[in-house]
């Protein structure tokens, strides 16, 4: 049973393989196994990327083996490797953890620069509506920079992430043009997810990306989808993290994805 201190306004619904089915409703976000899963060493998924396009077209994650940052994009999946060179994702790949949507933005608007990354994640929180718990966000345009991260494949017996971390590759993407996409998630997810910004970054040939740890650009066109409602499919042996460990789950997180 889900913890209603988890619910608030963001409705949370979990299944499993048996109670999958395709969902193309929009503003409905889909969530393969949780954050709190990954954190512990959980890399290896059952869900193929062929189900996973069933779920949506946009959003970020990552591959069996944490082999690199997964970005969907336009129905389209790519995997920015540890040098962060993109590669297509084969539909029989699996994932331990991802989030997609059906794309639908709701609201859409320019953000004038210059914008450093805490400037650019300000003017969302502007743009995002109040009553929106969660966000599916889009934004394209040119940046002077793009530091991002990956992390080499990993084989088992596998290492908790807040260990392999120790060993991303973090490198900067210079005068690009392309496309981030990601989510904005409450604080009282975390756990499940990613509270706050996660966002991951592919360059317009979609030969570089990564995981965006700070950007800078003179302006970005900005496609927001909010939501309240997620999805999330829990693989074997995978259950919601217990609310409580939310404290020691975010100074986890913090240091994994913030850098």
């Amino acid at each position: 049973m889900l913890d209603e201190r988890w619910i608030k306004a963001l409705h949370v619904e979990t299944m499993r393989e048996e109670d999958l089915d395709a969902e193309h409703d929009p503003h409905v976000l889909f969530q393969a196994s949780t954050i709190a899963a990954l954190l512990d060493g959980a890399y290896e998924g059952d869900l193929s990327f062929a189900e996973l396009a069933e779920h949506g077209d946009l959003g970020l994650g990552t591959l069996n083996g944490l082999d690199g940052e997964m970005i969907a994009l336009d129905g389209r999946f790519y995997r920015a490797d540890v040098e962060g060179a993109v590669h297509p994702v084969a539909a029989t790949e699996r994932t331990p953890f991802a989030v997609v949507t059906e794309f639908e933005p709701t609201v859409e608007a320019t953000l004038a620069g210059p914008l450093d990354h805490e400037g650019l994640l300000a003017g969302l929180d502007e743009l995002i509506p109040d009553a929106a718990s969660s966000c599916a966000i889009r934004l394209d345009g040119t940046f002077e920079f793009v530091r991002a991260r990956s992390v080499p494949r990993q084989e088992p017996p596998y290492r908790p992430l807040t260990e392999v971390v120790v060993e991303q590759h973090v490198f900067e993407l210079d005068d690009v043009t392309g496309t981030m996409v990601g989510f904005r998630f409450p604080a009282y997810v975390e756990g499940i997810e990613v509270s706050g910004y996660h966002l991951h970054f592919v360059s317009e040939d979609r030969t570089r990306g990564g995981h965006v740890l700070a950007s800078g650009s003179s302006g970005v066109r900005v496609r927001l989808d909010p939501s309240n409602d997620l999805h999330i499919e829990l693989p074997p042996r995978v259950d919601l993290a217990d609310p409580d460990l939310a404290a020691a789950t975010h100074a986890a997180v913090d240091r994994v994805e913030r850098g």
